[in-house]
């Protein structure tokens, strides 16, 4: 194939003994093109470059033996195999293999000399490699390999040797042809980052010098791979950066003045704002008021007001003659932001429209009908809000609720139903759940990031103590005593299935054990199966002090506020992530009472877990328990990536990779202030088809 531009974009049908079953297998790894066989990184090395003497081997160690065959010989055991005994000048091996041919039995005859690789381990002859790889020598001076081994990733039916000389064809490709895959990363940025460039990084990562540290390699430590993470979070940087442009280039309603009416509601609440929402509103404001759509993501801890901050957003957008949307991830969510919003806003004239997928027949025609002739000022609802028959008259403002239950594609097409009428609405996305900056940085850089960082006045912190389950009668005791000063309390049963059926099954069964240890107590139970009406039908009783005691599955995670719970019990914590775990925390401490949260959970524990549940036990501060959460469980179960749309990560690692990351923005800035044709390269490469998708959402 001629060294053109175009040598490594072409399909990997085109390198040598590629037909259509390799190409197959190769498509699992997400390998299609050449190029993409140079970006499948090695998962660790051999040391194959130097030659051990039998007689220094220990067991569990990896290496390059040679020698002189003393004996070989076929052993019926419980498994017949071959056993070759190998002796250099400094001990003696054995070779076994299970599964053999006559024409290897001929192989190993008296007196050949054989070079093999593979692991010692104490067998029943001594030390012993089970299935090595091996050669057979017909000169003494045969080279050994002059590079470390790789082992990649590989899928079934693929071998390594197979899939090593696919790349090192991909690498004689790319030596050819370098202009075939440009670095877009200029020398005066490598200089900064101290990296290497792209040809070199390549060749070190698929075949190191025989002095480079294996672990460093494998770890994702050394500046090869480091290069790459670098690119890799760059063009993720720049694929978000424009989709905001994309956004920012469509004009929006502006809004430049609610006081009047955002006065007349403030008067009008029991408690007066913090400084943290002050500042964070002064942030919106400055954003609704002018004619580009904002997009910011407000971060408050559980209980910091930040319905009171989006309800004052939507004020704004309600004074400048538009709708407002609030999106919820749930029914009982977004049911309560509705009973919230209506007694908020009916005094003061705004009607509220309530949607969701249970509204049926004639209901919810009525409420589309308000809708879309504008009566309906604010809406408040579940995903129902973005099917396709649902239409706005003038929609200026987009609220979405715990952002990290909705994929980007979502929060973007309710984004999409203001765009009807030519202008596309300002987006404010809130979460209770703190994201460390670190994965704000990636996930989010599209949005600009404002932080409730102050809880109201008479919030008194929670006390977190962790509890075996063997302890369970004293923790029902302390209900009963807590019960009987007039408090109620919370009990959250959570479960491993996924299975809806057994979490309400393992609910109803304890709040039966609890009715029966308390009979004094009213206890209601609320789970993932109930009718919505239901739910919020036991959380209205339960909230207006008719029961002591509910029992619920987690679907009580976010946003239920019952000032006079001061106590919850959360079963098997173990199961849950630390963020979930402190969000359910924060449906305590919502009044003036000392609160308490009991971690009652199966032991024994592993180290991890007692990690974990420590840091619920020492801290109440959101982020530092998000540091953590993503320290202990990655990135993609902290932000649900099966749900944000978050393209996942090839190369680079969020959290090793975090102070590339810190330095990624003021990179992206330089790169398109000097050298902006490099952009979409960049995202191509890195994101291929997700950059377009990105691109049209």
């Amino acid at each position: 194939m001629s060294a053109d531009t175009n040598a490594l974009d072409a399909p990997v049908t085109s390198l040598k003994g590629v037909g259509e079953a390799l190409r197959l297998k190769l498509a699992r790894l997400r390998v299609e093109s050449v190029a993409d066989l140079l970006f499948h990184l090695p998962l660790r090395y051999q040391d194959r470059t130097r030659i051990t003497p039998i007689g220094t081997l220990r067991a569990g160690h990896e290496a390059v033996v040679e020698g002189e065959v003393s004996a070989s010989e076929v052993v019926k055991g419980r498994r017949r195999s071959l056993l070759v005994r190998l002796r250099d000048g400094s001990g003696i091996i054995s070779l076994r293999f299970f599964h053999f041919s006559p024409a290897q039995q001929q192989q190993f005859r008296s007196g050949a000399r054989v070079r093999c690789f593979g692991e010692a381990r104490a067998g029943a002859t001594g030390l012993e490699i089970y299935h090595p790889e091996y050669r057979l020598l017909t000169s003494d001076t045969a080279p050994v390999e002059d590079h470390l081994t790789p082992i990649y990733p590989t899928t079934e039916g693929l071998h390594q040797a197979r899939l090593r000389a696919l790349i090192e064809q991909a690498l004689e490709r790319h030596d050819a042809a370098p202009e075939a895959l440009p670095d877009w990363i200029p020398s005066e940025l490598r200089q900064r980052f101290a990296l290497p460039e792209l040809h070199q990084a390549l060749h070190v990562l698929h075949q190191p010098p025989p002095d480079a540290d294996p672990e460093r390699l494998a770890s994702g430590r050394h500046p090869a791979t480091r290069r790459l993470a670098l690119e890799e979070l760059l063009a993720h940087r720049l694929s978000l950066r424009e989709v905001r442009l994309r956004i920012q280039q469509d004009g929006a309603p502006g809004l430049p003045s609610g006081r009047g009416l955002q006065t007349r509601f403030l008067t009008q609440l029991p408690f007066s704002l913090t400084g943290a929402q002050r500042r964070v509103l002064d942030e919106i404001g400055s954003d609704l008021a002018r004619e580009v759509p904002m997009l910011r993501l407000v971060q408050g801890d559980v209980g910091s007001g930040k319905t009171v901050v989006a309800a004052m957003a939507a004020l704004a957008a309600i004074a400048g003659d538009c709708q407002a949307a609030m999106m919820a991830p749930t029914e009982i969510l977004a049911e309560q932001h509705y009973h919230t919003f209506k007694a908020w806003f009916e005094p003061l004239g705004i009607e509220v429209a309530w949607l969701s997928g249970k509204l049926k027949g004639k209901a919810r025609l009525d409420t589309k009908a308000a809708i879309l002739d504008g009566r309906a000022r604010m809406v408040v609802g579940t995903h129902a809000l973005f099917q396709g028959d649902v239409h706005f008259q003038r929609l200026g403002l987009a609220i979405i609720d715990e952002q990290h239950r909705f994929g980007v594609h979502q929060r973007l097409a309710l984004r999409e139903k203001g765009e009807a009428g030519g202008l596309t609405p300002h987006q404010l996305v809130m979460t209770a759940t703190p994201i460390p900056r670190t994965l704000a940085m990636s996930a989010y850089a599209d949005l600009d990031v404002s932080i409730i960082d102050e809880l109201p006045p008479g919030r008194t912190p929670v006390k977190t103590v962790v509890v075996p389950d063997e302890r369970r009668p004293e923790v029902v005791t302390r209900i009963r005593h807590a019960c009987a000063e007039g408090r109620q309390a919370y009990w959250v049963c959570t479960l491993i299935e996924e299975s809806d059926a057994l979490q309400c099954q393992a609910a109803e069964a304890t709040r039966d054990e609890l009715t029966e240890a308390l009979p004094e107590l009213a206890i209601g139970l609320v789970h993932g199966r109930m009718k919505a009406t239901e739910k919020a039908g036991v959380m209205d009783a339960f909230k207006h002090g008719e029961l002591d005691l509910l029992v619920a599955t987690t679907v009580i995670e976010v946003g239920v506020d019952v000032p006079n719970a001061s106590l919850m019990i959360i079963e098997n914590p173990e199961r849950l992530g630390l963020s979930q775990l402190h969000q359910l925390r924060g449906r305590v401490g919502r009044g003036s009472t000392e609160s308490f949260c009991v971690l009652l959970y199966h032991g024994p524990l592993s180290a991890h877990s007692r990690e974990r549940l420590a840091v619920m036990r020492e801290t109440t501060d959101g982020f530092r328990i998000a540091e953590k959460d993503l320290e202990l469980r990655g990135p993609g179960e902290v932000l649900g990536t099966r749900q944000t749309g978050l393209a996942q990560m090839k190369i680079a690692d969020l959290e090793r990779d975090a102070d590339l990351l810190e330095r990624i923005p003021s990179l992206a800035e330089a790169l398109l202030a000097g050298h902006p044709e490099a952009s979409r390269p960049l995202i191509r490469r890195w994101l291929g088809d997700e950059a377009g998708r990105y691109g049209q959402v």
